[in-house]
C-alpha cells in the first residue's frame, strides 16, 4: 500500500493516528488542546466524517524526520502526504468500525507503541545535556587528526586506466611516460615557474585546474588516501614530489595547515557525544528507578 512506505516506521503512524500519542486504555485521554478560531485553521482534509485542519496536518508534518520533511516542502509533497494520510485514516475508521481497536492484543501493541515514542523522546532529552569538560578534552586529545585541515593546490597528470577523462588532443600516457612529465613539470616550478599557470596549462583534473589548481580546504577522509598523506606531512610552501593514485601522478602545494583549537571543535565534539552521554543519563535513571526480574520466571542470569 503507498502510504506504508512513508508513514509506517515515522513516529506519524503512532503518535497521530488517534490525534495524539496512543496512551494505555487504562487512562483517559488527554483533554484536547485548545483550537485556532476556524477562520485561521480552515479544514483541509475529510476523511469520512473526520476532519483534519490545516494546523493538525501541519502539526503531522513536525512529527516527520528532517529527510521527509524536504519531500514535503512542496504543494506537490504536501498533496501527496495528504492523500497518503487519508488512506492511513480511512484504514483506521474500518478497524474501530469492526471494533479491531478493542482487541487485547492491538491494545497492547499500542501502548508498547506508546511507551516506545515516550522513551525515545526521553533518550534524546538526556541526549541534549551537555558532557563534561574532561569529557571534551580527552576526546578532543584522542582524536587530534580529526581537527587537522590543509588548503592546497595540485596538479594532476593522469595515465592509462584512469577514470579522469583524456583532454582534447592529449596523448594517452603510460604509466613511465606520466610520472616523467609530472617530475618534469615540478621541476619547472621549482626552478620558478608559477604553480596556478602550470596547472591551468597541464593539470588532467580540469575542474581545479582552471582554478590554478586550487582545491580549497580539506581535512581528513575528504582525500583519497595517498593524496591525503602526502599533503598532510608536506612543509607549507613546499612543492612535493609526484604522488601516485588511481587517478594518476599528483604535484601537490601545501598553502597553510591548520588545527582547530578546543574551542573551535567543542560544537562538533558535543554532537558526537551525545549518544555517551544520552547513556549516561540512562544508566543513572536505571540507579534512580529499580528493576526487577523474576528469577524464578526468568530463569537466574
Amino acid at each position: 500500500m503507498k502510504f506504508s512506505a512513508f508513514l509506517l516506521g515515522s513516529t506519524l503512524a503512532t503518535t497521530l493516528v488517534f490525534g495524539q500519542a496512543p496512551a494505555s486504555p487504562a487512562k483517559p485521554p488527554a483533554a484536547p488542546a485548545a483550537k485556532p478560531a476556524a477562520t485561521d485553521d480552515p479544514v483541509v482534509i475529510t476523511v469520512g466524517t473526520e476532519k483534519i485542519t490545516k494546523s493538525q496536518f501541519e502539526r503531522i508534518i513536525e512529527t516527520l524526520p528532517e529527510q521527509q520533511k524536504q519531500m514535503v516542502a512542496s504543494p506537490e509533497g504536501k498533496r501527496r502526504l495528504a492523500e497518503q494520510y487519508s488512506e492511513m485514516k480511512t484504514l483506521v475508521q474500518e478497524a474501530k468500525a469492526k471494533k479491531m481497536d478493542q482487541n487485547p492484543v492491538t491494545q497492547t501493541r499500542l501502548a508498547m507503541q506508546a511507551d516506545q515514542v515516550l522513551a525515545n523522546a526521553e533518550y534524546q532529552e538526556l541526549g541534549n545535556g551537555k558532557p563534561s569538560q574532561a569529557a571534551v578534552e580527552k576526546y578532543y586529545q584522542d582524536h587530534l587528526k580529526e581537527w587537522e585541515a590543509v588548503k592546497g593546490r595540485h596538479i594532476l597528470i593522469r595515465f592509462q586506466g584512469s577514470q579522469v577523462p583524456l583532454r582534447l588532443n592529449q596523448k594517452d600516457l603510460t604509466d613511465a611516460e606520466a610520472l616523467q612529465k609530472a617530475k618534469d613539470l615540478r621541476a619547472k616550478i621549482v626552478a620558478g615557474a608559477k604553480f596556478a599557470e602550470v596547472a591551468q596549462a597541464e593539470s588532467d583534473d580540469t575542474g581545479s585546474g582552471a582554478n590554478g589548481g586550487d582545491l580549497g580546504e580539506f581535512s581528513r577522509g575528504q582525500m583519497v588516501p595517498e593524496f591525503e598523506n602526502a599533503a598532510f606531512a608536506q612543509k607549507v610552501g613546499e612543492v612535493g614530489e609526484p604522488v601516485k593514485s588511481a587517478f594518476g601522478y599528483h604535484i601537490i602545494l601545501v598553502e597553510a595547515h591548520s588545527n582547530k583549537t578546543l574551542a573551535e571543535a567543542r560544537p562538533e565534539i558535543e554532537g558526537k557525544l551525545k549518544p555517551e552521554v544520552a547513556q549516561e543519563g540512562l544508566d543513572a535513571l536505571k540507579k534512580k528507578i529499580p528493576v526487577t526480574l523474576n528469577d524464578a520466571y526468568f530463569g537466574k542470569p
